[in-house]
């Protein structure tokens, strides 16, 4: 099995811790920008921002942070990438950040990050997804440990 990393070091540090201190590092699989929210937590945020905050959140896919990313430009970013992945044939263990599982799945599933997911990804895990020949994800198993 293939293992590549996100560049940032908590995902390089658990390559590491799952023998694979050889990962390639993938920029296309790093964490979402979080622009001048970065570093703050989402309940603080909501906290400071209140209305302004909900208005944001309840765009879904579009959901931005000032100066940031949203999910639907992590999946601009992700979908060649998985594309590469699906015609390598080879089977790929990705570590990475919850935002871009979180558009993954999104994308797999097809909710469009308003309202509650189709299942709750326990962050300790790890989530499998297939590919078709062309990227496109889909859910194979959930919260496996």
């Amino acid at each position: 099995m293939r293992v590549v990393t996100s560049p940032l070091r908590r995902c390089v540090e658990t390559a590491m811790l799952l023998g694979a201190a050889d990962a390639a590092r993938e920029p296309r699989i790093i964490e979402m920008d979080w622009g001048e929210w970065q570093g703050e937590s989402l309940t603080s945020l909501r906290e400071r921002l209140g209305e302004e905050m909900r208005e944001n959140e309840a765009r879904g896919l579009d959901f931005r942070p000032p100066g940031g990313e949203s999910p639907r430009l992590v999946l601009a970013r992700l979908k060649p990438w998985l594309k590469e992945v699906a015609q390598a044939g080879q089977p790929t263990l990705a570590v990475t950040h919850r935002g871009v599982i979180r558009a993954l799945f999104a994308e797999a599933t097809g909710w469009d990050m308003r309202g509650k997911p189709p299942a709750r990804l326990d962050w300790s895990a790890v989530h499998v997804f297939g590919l078709d020949e062309e990227g496109a994800p889909r859910v194979e198993r959930l919260n496996v440990k």
